[in-house]
Order: structure tokens, then C-alpha cells, then sequence
């Protein structure tokens, strides 16, 4: 394997860095604590990934056994206790664990620890996934639409549920 091909033409560099403080406040809080921020978005990196820290409450939570075909998926622990499916059994996964789900990947997370959590979620490419985390909230706060509109989100959102 080899450098990919210069993105970046110019002689001297450029002032191009993006800082984001701790403490900024989330993107998105679900109505269950909850909490979403974009660290670095798939339009921010330009498309090459989309970094996410997902901030679990106490309460059990998180998506069951699924799939994407377009993009590779990463978890890192940063708190807590956080089960990830590997595609054949939950793990119990704590700070400084790490597990990557290549393309068509079966995987899942869940708390079910009753403690709080907190993760980075790493997208390679970087698909617009913030769409899919704001229709997440809109389904908890606004109702599930028909099945045949869940089903269309979720296409478009590259889940397929098992």
C-alpha cells in the first residue's frame, strides 16, 4: 500500500486547524440524556471520515445487530462499560478498548450497565451520518413515521437491521 495521491498542491501550508474545547456543548440530546457531539463531520474532513463522541446515560440504550455497506464503523471507549457486538457475541468493552467493523460488518452497541458511557464513533468514509443521528431524535420526539418510511431512512442511511 502507498500515500494516496496529494489532496493538497500548495509550497507552504495553510492555517486550516479546527479546534473544538471540551466542554462545547452537544449537537443533539435525545429525550433519554443522550448526547451527540460532531467532532469532525464527513463535510469537515472532506469526505475522508466523521469522528463522533457519543454520550450514554445510566438508562439502556443503543442500536441492535446491523450491517452498513459503505462505510467502516470504530468504537473507542473513553468511560463506562459499553457491549459491542462483534457479529458473534457482545463484548463487554471499557476505557481504552477499541473494535473496527470493516464494511458489511455485523455489529451493535448498547449500556446496559446502569451507569453512564461515553465512546467515539469513527465513520471511514465520511458519510453524512449527522442526518441520521437528527432523524434518530426526530423519530423520539415527533413518533415513528409509516414502516415503509422507517425502512427508506434507514436504506438511505446505509443501516440494514438483522
Amino acid at each position: 500500500m502507498s500515500y494516496p495521491e496529494p489532496r493538497y498542491l500548495g509550497e507552504s501550508g495553510e492555517v486550516s486547524a479546527v479546534y473544538r474545547p471540551a466542554g462545547s456543548p452537544p449537537e443533539l440530546t435525545y429525550p433519554n440524556g443522550n448526547t451527540v457531539e460532531y467532532l469532525a463531520t464527513g463535510e469537515s474532513t472532506n469526505g475522508q471520515f466523521g469522528l463522533y463522541k457519543w454520550n450514554m446515560g445510566p438508562e439502556p440504550s443503543g442500536p441492535g445487530p446491523h450491517f452498513h455497506r459503505t462505510l467502516s464503523e470504530s468504537f473507542f471507549i473513553l468511560s463506562g462499560t459499553v457491549k459491542i457486538y462483534n457479529g458473534e457475541k457482545w463484548l463487554d468493552t471499557t476505557p481504552g478498548d477499541w473494535v473496527h467493523v470493516p464494511e458489511g460488518g455485523i455489529h451493535g452497541f448498547r449500556n446496559e450497565s446502569g451507569e453512564p458511557a461515553t465512546m467515539l464513533l469513527h465513520f471511514s468514509p465520511g458519510a453524512p451520518r449527522e442526518g441520521y443521528f437528527e432523524g434518530l431524535l426526530d423519530f423520539a420526539v415527533n413518533g415513528r413515521p409509516s414502516d415503509e418510511e422507517v425502512q427508506e431512512f434507514y436504506r438511505y442511511h446505509d443501516n440494514y437491521w438483522l
